[in-house]
């Protein structure tokens, strides 16, 4: 029998988590200085930017006298994994609606056997039919809702990587972590859905800015709307702090080339941090990227918010990444366009 939901916090973090240089003799040529925000390390199982945006939506899920998440994601997605740890961890009981109805009777991969051994029950739908259900969640469709009722009774809905309001709000803690910003300073983090810019964003004081790395193709205009539809929701205005780099995708969500694929191992071999490579790598990239562009002026002192941690190494197949730059895992929104697009150019060393 599952227990009663937990009122308080049932996950200890670790908070705040830690700010590591990273010496970079390149950079320094460039007068950059790069330091981490090792946000990977805040919990095991809710790790980084999860838990910063979890948090606030299982807090009010519980005081609403919820016992139900319903989510969504893609077979290999950091949020299924991280909604289905934390919800156990509240007593809650959890629903990933997953992508793909050729799933169902397939092997479960790594990442969806670990959400079910959460105890997340795992929810089968088509293409199409993710696609509609999500249009209809951010109209706020009552009859979507009203579906969503009908088949798993009430429960608090988490939209795909879990961003909204309170999720930004969460991810605006982490500026607090960074005493000390000013006009020299760029922080950087990965851009899926845009909860974790649109917090660093409103959260920053005079003078410092945030650069979103979109690891989406395909993705511009769509990715600023929803940042800008966050901050005006969230407090009320826009803000003029941050901007979206869209040429470091690699090709797609979940795509990894050789290119991007090689820079993120000569990372590793250089600081000795194992790189996630869907979002983390991808960032990255992107900041070594501005450089070698002279984007970042001599004096610039970037932070790179390590959002998430690598696969793990006994994941099937686990480099740390998705897969090959074939692969179309996906842990967020399915790429907006087919087009090809940029993957980032010639590759800065690490």
């Amino acid at each position: 029998m599952r227990r009663p939901p937990d009122t308080t916090s049932p996950i200890r973090p670790r908070l705040p988590s830690p700010v590591r240089d990273a010496a970079d003799p390149w950079l320094a040529d460039r007068g950059v200085v790069l330091r981490m925000k090792r946000d990977d390390l805040i919990h095991p199982l809710v790790p980084g930017n999860k838990w910063r945006k979890l948090t606030p939506n299982l807090r009010a899920a519980v005081e609403r006298g919820h016992t139900r998440l319903v989510t969504f994601g893609g077979a290999y997605s950091n949020h299924i994994r991280a909604v289905a740890a934390a919800g156990a961890a509240y007593g809650l009981s959890t629903v990933g609606v997953i992508r793909g109805d050729e799933l169902a009777d397939a092997p479960r991969n790594w990442s969806l056997a670990r959400a079910e051994a959460h105890g997340m029950e795992l929810a089968f739908v088509t293409r199409s039919a993710y696609r509609e259900t999500l249009r209809g969640l951010g109209e706020d469709d009552p009859g979507t809702l009203r579906a969503l009722e009908e088949r798993w009774g009430r429960a608090y809905v988490l939209p795909e990587g879990g961003t909204n309001v309170l999720a930004a709000r969460g991810a605006a803690e982490l500026v607090a972590e960074l005493p000390g910003l000013g006009p020299d300073d760029v922080v950087c983090c990965a851009v899926g859905t845009g909860g974790t810019l649109a917090g660093i964003a409103a959260a920053l004081p005079a003078g410092a800015r945030a650069v979103g790395f979109a690891v989406l193709k395909g993705a511009e205009g769509y990715l600023d709307g929803e940042i800008t539809r966050l901050h005006e929701q969230g407090w009320g205005r826009p803000f003029d702090t941050w901007r979206i780099e869209h040429g470091y995708h690699g090709g797609g969500y979940g795509r990894v080339p050789a290119e991007l694929e090689a820079f993120a191992a000569e990372f590793e071999a250089r600081h000795g941090v194992r790189l996630e490579r869907r979002y983390v790598a991808k960032m990255l990239w992107g900041v070594y990227g501005l450089a070698e562009r002279g984007e970042l002026p001599p004096g610039s002192r970037v932070t790179a918010v390590i959002t998430g941690p690598p696969d793990p190494e006994d994941a099937a197949g686990s480099t740390g990444s998705a897969g090959s730059a074939g692969s179309t895992g996906s842990t967020g929104s399915a790429d907006l366009a087919d087009s090809a697009g940029s993957t980032g150019g010639a590759r800065p060393r690490a």
